[in-house]
């Protein structure tokens, strides 16, 4: 069993070789530059690597993304393995991240709390408070009422 800090440094490794074997040592059209890869996680034994990535275009393009990717495994598994000069070089497993999906969602949300706030602020524009401008009691108050 591997120490964290050594399964975080080759994670790190392996992200970049990736990530720069994408963007110059492989020519498959279905990758070109739509292909990011955003983290990387090796397991504790260092035998298996998960890249995580994001395709930004259409569902067409992520599926042939994705496919491109388990296409070019081998490869890139072997510049890992010249890069990283490990005994066991870890096999490389890729899933598309969720994140630009989340955040489409998030702002999604944010617009239309947006639009409920607004809805808000022109329903009170021109209402007047329930109890009046001032609704607290003033202590002259309480002694005119006490002298009626």
């Amino acid at each position: 069993m591997a120490d964290n800090a050594r399964a975080k440094r080759l994670a790190d490794l392996i992200r970049e070789v990736v990530a720069e074997k994408l963007h110059r040592g492989i020519k498959d059209p279905r990758l070109g530059t739509h292909v990011t890869v955003t983290d990387t996680r090796v397991t504790g034994d260092l035998r298996e690597a998960t890249v995580f990535y994001t395709v930004y275009g259409d569902d067409e393009e992520r599926k042939a993304a994705a496919a491109g990717l388990e296409s070019a495994k081998g490869v890139l598994r072997t510049a890992v393995g010249a890069a990283a000069g490990v005994k066991h070089t870890p096999s490389l497993s890729f899933v598309a991240d969720a994140l630009p999906e989340n955040a489409r969602t998030i702002d999604d949300l944010l617009a239309r709390a947006k639009a409920s706030d607004e809805e808000v602020r022109k329903a009170s524009s021109g209402a007047d408070y329930a109890a009046g401008a001032d609704p607290y009691r003033k202590p002259a108050e309480d002694e005119q009422a006490e002298d009626e």
